[in-house]
């Protein structure tokens, strides 16, 4: 899937529909799977208080993407074979996405880790709450 742009603002005198010049034009945004690899397979039943505040951390990072329309969704997945998480987010190439998810916190601090792929988001969640 690709995500439509908002349309550029039209330069001062530019006739409309004029395509900007590619000093203006932006790349086009893909959409990222970011992979959050926990220290253990437990960790979501036996993070220790430190740990656990740094994935309070974690959580807010995200969420101020996600307010500001760079992560499009993520949370844990609570498989039995051991917890991890996913993130998807909206960048122009892997450096930009990966950036993203050394930003975090709990990366910076080397409690988790992450793996990145480019993914093609079908449909995005509406009726989840």
């Amino acid at each position: 899937m690709h995500f439509a742009q908002a349309p550029a603002a039209n330069p001062q005198g530019a006739a409309p529909g004029a395509s900007p010049s590619p000093t203006e034009a932006k790349p086009p945004m893909k959409s990222w799977l970011i992979r959050i690899i926990p220290p253990r397979p437990t960790f979501d039943k036996d993070a220790t208080p430190a740990e656990q505040a740094l994935m309070d951390q974690h959580f807010v990072y995200w969420k101020d993407l996600n307010e500001k329309g760079v992560c499009i969704f993520g949370g844990p997945v609570l498989d039995p074979k051991g917890v991890y998480g996913i993130i998807v987010v909206l960048a122009v190439d892997e450096d930009e996405a990966r950036a993203l998810g050394d930003g975090d916190p709990s990366v910076k601090a080397s409690l988790i880790k992450i793996d990145v792929s480019e993914m093609r988001v079908a449909f995005l969640p509406v009726h989840h709450s």
